[in-house]
This record gives C-alpha cells, structure tokens and sequence, in this order.
C-alpha cells in the first residue's frame, strides 16, 4: 500500500471467518457473530484468555510493540480492507512474492535486536532477507527513527512500503496460522513482534511453527506453546512490483575484530611453529613402535634397545619443552589480543553518540564486553588448533592409506558419523548458547538495576518480588546453560563410543590382515595408533568448528557496537572558536521516533551573551530534550544550534562542550576524591581553581570540616553526601572548565532558598551566559528572562522577563 494512504492500519478477519469489521469512520458492519468461547475474550485491549478470537477487536487498531504496551486508536481516513478470497495476498502481490523467494531461497539467519524498541526493524530485515534483498538492522535505523517505546503496525507498514514491501494487515485465529501467507509478521506477548517463518504440519496432523524472534533467536513451537503468546493480529509481506533484490547477508567482519592483524599474524605464526614441532613427534612415535615390536620378534641387541629407548625418552623431553614454550606464547598473545580488543571496543563505545547509551540496557553492554572476554580466550588457540589438526588429519590418512585402505574406510566412516551428529546438533546448540547469551544479560542487568534502586526497593518492602524475578531469570539462564550442556554431554559420549567402536572395528579387520599375513603385528599396532591420530583430529577439528561457529554469536554482538557510528570528530572544526556566549536556535523541531509526538515544533530563539534565562513549562514537556538538543547530544530532525553564529556541527562537539558548563538531572559524581571530582580528574590540577569553585558554591568550608579536606574520598554516585552538596560539587565541577556558557537542569532543586539566592548571586557577577531548566519559582524568579515551553513551542513569559513567582508558577502550571 502507498505509504501516503496508511493513516491507520485496520485489521481485517481471515475470510471465511464471521465477525464484525468497522469502517474508519468506526461504524460497525454486523454479520453473524461467532460463537464466544470462554476464556477467550478481549475487552479494552486487554488479554484475558490464552487467544483472541476473530472479530473480538474491531474498528481501526494500532499495535504498538517494543515497550508494552497496546492501544486502540480511530483514526481519520481510515477503511476496512475487503477480504480476499483466501487467507493471504493479493494475486499480483503473491506472483511477486513467488518470484522473489525463487531468486531468494527461504533461508535466513536469525536477526537480533539490539535495542529495546526495535523488534518491529529486526523483523522487517529477515523478512527483507527472505524476499532477496538483505540489510543490517544499523541501516534500517538511520533509515527509520524508532524511539524506545517501540513501533505500532501502522509504522512498520509505512516503512515495509519504502522498502518496496506490500503490507497487509490481518485478523485471524490461532488455528488459521497454517493458512497465512509466509512471511509474515506476528504481534507477540502484546508488546514483540517476531517473523513466522515457516510452517509444517506432520503425517499425524500436528503442527509446528518456525519462528525468528528477534531478542531469543529461532524458535520452534506448537500451536498449543504459540497459543499464550499470539494476539491474533498478523502483517502479511511480499515483495512489490519495484522491489530490488541484492545485497549481501551482514556477517560480522573477523577483521574488523582483531583490528591489530600484523599482531595477531605474528602470534599465529609463532603458534603454529611451535604446534608444527610438536606434530611432528606424534607422527614419529607410531613408527618406533613398529619397528621395537617388529624387531623383537627377530631378536634385537639389548644395547641397541637402551639406545633407541633412550633417543626417545630425549624427543619425550624435547617434546615437554616445546609444548611448555607454545603455552607460555599461547597465555601471552591471549592477554596481548584480549587487551588489545577490549581497548578497542572501550574507545569505540565511549565515542559513540550519548543518546545510544538511552536504548541500550546496561546489563547488555555489560554481557556484550564479555562477549569479548569470551574471543580472547579460544581465538587465537582455536584457529592454530584447527589449521593443526587439518594437517595431521590428512598426514593420517596418507600413512593409514599406505598400510591398509580398509583401515582408512573403518576411520572415514567414523569421521562421518561424528561429524553427522555434529551438523545434527549444531542448531539446537547455538539456539542454547544465544538464550544463554541473553538471559545473562536480563539477569545481570536486573541485578544492577536491584543494587542502583536498593533504597526503594526497601522503602517499598518489595525485596521479596525482587528476589523472585532475579531467580526466575537466573533459573532461566541455567536451564539455557544445561540444555548446551545436555548436548556437549552427548557428543563427548558419541566421542568416546566413535573411537572405541572404530578401534575395535581395527583390531578385527587389523587381526585378519595379520593372519593372512598382509601385515606385521608391529604394523598392526603403527596402523592403530595412526587411525587415532586421525580420528581425535578430525573429531578435534569438528569440535572446533562448532566452538567457532558458537564465537561468531559473540563476535556478532560485538560487530553490532563496531558498527554503530561515532560522533563526529573535530577536524572540520572552526578555525577561530568563538567565546562569547550567544546560543540560538533556528528553525529546531525533534521527535524520538516516527509516530511519536513532536517534542520541539519550529522553535527558533537568541539568548544574548550574558543574560541568565529560565525555561520553564509543564512536566515531559520537553525541557531536557531541549537541553541537550543545545550540548549537541541529540540532533534535530531539521533546523540548526550555533554557538555566536556557527553551527555547533562545524564547531565540532568537543570544542562546543568545551565552552558549556553543565550540571543534568542525570549527572552523578564518580568514585574518587573531592578534588577528582571537581576538576573531573584533570591530569594537571589547578589546586587554586578548585578551591576558588567551591568557594563560589559554597561548599569550601563543608569540605575543610571533612577529616581529609579535599582528598576526602566519596563512594559511587557521590554516597556519603546529602542532595544539596551533590548538587554544589557538580556545580562546581562546572565552573572549573571556565565556561562561557552555563547550562543548568534543575541544578538547585536540593538547594535551601538561602543557599540558591547566594550561588545565584555569584553567578551573576561572573556574566555567563546561563540557560535554566527550573520548576521552583524561586529559581525562576532570579532570571533576567523567562522562556515557557508547552505544546513544542517556546514562548517569552510575559514582559520579557520574570513576573512575581507565585504568579509566574500559577501560569505555567
């Protein structure tokens, strides 16, 4: 459908089914009604049965999924969409759809989300992926603005549409899912979107469905273990008349990882010598051995066999050496590669944009550096291993070919076995490993939210529910961790079972050759032990290659911080920075997302140098965004900031947070010393100036009472300190950066009236351009102008500057 048309998506019921269907204008059309089941209504948008039924939700519906959340809207223009003679597309729309899964193919990876609201973008790529034309979910958002709250079904058909996608939105029953037309999108738990991908049905009628879900990966259910999680809204997808197959699947780039390669070269060059060494002994030994047997049946001089016993007890030595040297290189390049990648991916992060840090649980980040930790520890030692025993399996092969092609048969059926189980397992293991992944995550991330939100927690007397949902999360992530090592269990047995089923397959057949005297005993027993090489190895190398595969799951996650763009730097920045203080705005509108409202509408303002403002309006009004809309934190869907007439994008971002002193809402103090704090840790302290801002805020005698004056330490989040004295340290802070503007979010609200009027004071002799984000009248009374902010506009408060504060506080609130 035309992007233009889709106002408001109306839900239409699979046909054949009976139900009531509104026009936009909300005017039921009635039919005959199906019988209700119990237990299976909808009212208010509300699940209070494991289904809904068709026609149970009517008129214009705009699902909302990514945050939880479901709302029911009529929407103008609005009209019910005819029903098709079957469940599915229309005609042309389903010949597109067949051509392009002919050029496509119907496999395709799992795409995860990465961010909480983006489900409905992840779903809207594999989907992409399966019709022919791949794209990675970090195009789609700098394609599509999402917020965190999450997209509705009306938004991800308006994007299927730009991407050449027809939409069609469909009511149907749990039972009907057979009959939809593939791929489609499904509402999930009221607030998910997850792609059904597939659907078989068995020679007893049972019915599973395969479906992407983009926080848990690929899934397999039954319509019994759907029925709890579907809300009966679908969107139908094919590929429209222009749609553009191409592209390239997004795979996470191993050297992109490694970034350092002339490093990781040296240390895979270094390993593999030395393990090439060691490989080399192993060969020899079956050799010795055939020839000591061989020639004690002859008859051999015990001279000769001190000597040889002890030429082999000298390469038994050399071997221990060279093996302890390949494991001294292995812990040191290991450390070498580790530190290496972590600091690479610090730096990254810590550039990235402030606003991605807003969509992204903290626990995540957190499970995504050790997803790092993780490839430091196996790379470099899997990949010399694997390249190893490749090389050893085929040396094996050739001796075993040259003493017996029956013995090389009985090894290659092994191999064969193992590396079937392998293949066969492999999906159910990387599905385990990625749950394991994520419930990690969700686990650790409710334990930091838990231990940052302690004194609520208490104060509230909710320790208990806490506890309850850290350990259903904990219970789920080690049912994940037991069901990977259910499966690593069995291919350990099928292992050892292979290798001795396989060596006495060669005793046997080994026994007959000798009898027919083909082979010597001594042989015999060379030929065996070589079938073990190559069997360990080749079952080694299987092992590796699972464990590999199971590493790109962390190297993806990693990709997917890599590949998030940086701030800009500053080298386009203006030659000659300007220092005065004027900050305007022109022409500024901001929304999180499309769909959401607008936060800022057109709004365009000076704030000469010097002059202190207020801005002032309701609660979520827009304030903070506004904010940091002015610090460059979040950028505008159009119009510009400059800083005495240059656009902060040309100043560039570090030289304009240089001249801005802020203290945010969210601003917290860091473990370390008073002194740190202040100068925010400066690598050359200006002891004078730290003492000169705190006197300025008040806090110089406060911190002198201290038994260890400035050097007094204060824990994490500034613990150990009241509100007010957080609040002055921060300001404090501020002023040390010698600002020629001073932006402040509700810096004084922990401020006594005494305290503001006398900071407020000596801020005005310092003739800083100050933007205030205030509620308290008391504050916005010590402005020289008053800005209210309401509805996306900014208008000047009456006279121009601040009226009587109980007057001011009546108006804006």
């Amino acid at each position: 459908m035309p992007t233009e048309d889709v106002h408001v998506l109306v839900c239409t019921t699979i046909a054949g089914r009976q139900g009531r269907v509104r026009t936009g204008a909300g005017q039921p059309r009635p039919r005959a009604a199906p019988p209700r089941r119990p237990g299976h209504g909808v009212e208010g948008g509300r699940r209070d049965g494991r289904r809904r039924p068709a026609g149970a939700v009517a008129g214009p519906l705009a699902v909302v999924a990514g945050r939880g959340r479901e709302m029911a809207v009529a929407g103008a223009g609005g009209a019910a969409v005819a029903e098709a003679g079957r469940p599915g597309l229309s005609e042309p729309a389903a010949a597109a759809q067949v051509v392009a899964l002919s050029q496509a193919g119907r496999g395709v990876k799992v795409m995860l989300q990465a961010e909480a609201g983006e489900c409905g973008l992840a779903c809207l790529a594999m989907v992409s992926a399966r019709l022919g034309r791949h794209l990675s979910l970090a195009e789609l958002r700098q394609r599509f603005r999402v917020s965190v709250k999450g997209a509705t079904l009306a938004q991800l058909a308006r994007h299927a549409a730009e991407l050449r996608l027809r939409a069609r939105p469909v009511r149907l029953e749990l039972e009907d899912l057979p009959d939809l037309a593939l791929p489609a999108i499904l509402h999930w738990d009221l607030n998910h979107f997850v792609v059904l991908h597939a659907v078989r049905r068995d020679w007893r009628g049972r019915v599973t469905l395969t479906v992407l879900d983009p926080a848990l990966g690929q899934r397999r259910l039954s319509l019994e273990a759907a029925s709890p999680h579907f809300t009966g809204i679908a969107l139908e997808l094919a590929a429209a008349a222009d749609f553009e197959a191409g592209g390239r699947p997004p795979r996470a780039s191993w050297r992109e990882l490694l970034g350092q390669a002339p490093v990781f070269r040296r240390a895979i060059v270094q390993l593999g010598i030395l393990a090439i060494a060691l490989e080399i002994f192993a060969l020899v030994a079956p050799l010795f051995n055939q020839y000591l047997v061989d020639e004690l049946q002859d008859g051999v001089d015990p001279g000769v066999l001190t000597l040889l016993a002890c030429g082999f007890a000298g390469v038994i030595a050399t071997q221990a050496l060279i093996h302890w040297a390949r494991s001294g290189l292995l812990i040191r390049w290991s450390a070498e590669l580790g530190y290496r990648w972590t600091h690479k991916l610090h730096a990254h992060l810590i550039r990235l944009r402030a606003s991605f840090f807003e969509t992204r649980p903290l626990g995540d980040l957190a499970s995504r550096f050790g997803s790092a930790t993780a490839l430091e520890a196996a790379l470099a030692s899997l990949l010399v291993e694997s390249v190893i025993d490749g090389m050893m399996a085929l040396l094996a092969m050739a001796m075993l070919a040259w003493y017996s092609p029956a013995f090389c048969a009985v090894a290659a059926a092994s191999a064969a076995l193992y590396a079937g189980l392998r293949l066969l397992s492999y999906p159910r293991l990387q599905d385990a490993a990625l749950h394991r992944l994520y419930a990690g995550a969700k686990e650790h991330g409710h334990f930091l939210e838990t231990v940052r939100a302690i004194s609520a927690v208490k104060l509230f007397g909710r320790e208990a529910a806490r506890l309850a949902d850290w350990s259903r999360l904990k219970r789920a992530q080690i049912g994940s961790e037991q069901r990977a090592q259910r499966l690593s269990a069995l291919c350990k047995l099928a292992n050892v079972t292979l290798l001795r089923a396989q060596a006495l397959a060669l005793l046997y057949v080994g026994a007959l050759q000798v009898l027919e005297r083909r082979l010597s005993i001594g042989m015999l027993m060379a030929a065996s032990l070589y079938a073990g090489t190559f069997s360990g190895r080749v079952f080694q190398l299987l092992d590796s290659w699972v464990d590999i595969r199971l590493l790109g799951l962390h190297a993806g996650r990693l990709a997917d911080l890599l590949g998030e763009p940086p701030e800009a730097d500053d080298a386009e920045a203006a030659q000659t920075a300007p220092a005065q203080g004027r900050l305007s705005l022109r022409g500024v509108s901001f929304r999180y997302g499309e769909g959401e409202p607008w936060v800022l509408r057109d709004v365009s303002l000076d704030i000469p140098p010097g002059q202190s403002v207020a801005l002032t309006g309701p609660s979520g009004g827009g304030k903070t965004t506004l904010a940091k809309i002015l610090l460059g934190l979040l950028q505008p869907q159009s119009g510009e900031v400059l800083v005495d007439g240059v656009p902060i994008a040309r100043l560039g971002p570090g030289r304009h947070r240089a001249l801005i002193g802020t203290v945010l809402q969210e601003d917290a103090l860091l473990s370390g010393s008073l002194l740190g704090n202040i100068s925010f840790f400066d690598e050359t302290v200006d002891y004078a100036r730290v003492a000169a801002c705190a006197r300025q805020v008040g806090m110089h005698e406060d911190i002198l009472a201290m038994p260890m004056g400035y050097h007094t330490l204060v824990g994490e989040q500034g613990a150990g300190l009241s509100g007010g004295q957080r609040q002055r340290l921060l300001l404090a802070r501020a002023l040390y950066k010698r600002p020629s503007i001073l932006l402040l979010d509700e810096a004084t609200s922990h401020l006594d009236i005494g305290n503001e009027r006398a900071i407020g004071e000596v801020l005005a002799r310092l003739r800083l351009t100050r933007v205030m984000v205030a509620h308290r009248p008391e504050t916005i009374a010590t402005a020289e102008r008053v800005l209210v902010l309401a509805d996306g506009r900014v208008d000047e408060a009456p006279g121009g500057r601040a009226p009587a504060a109980a007057e001011l506080f009546t108006e804006c609130f």
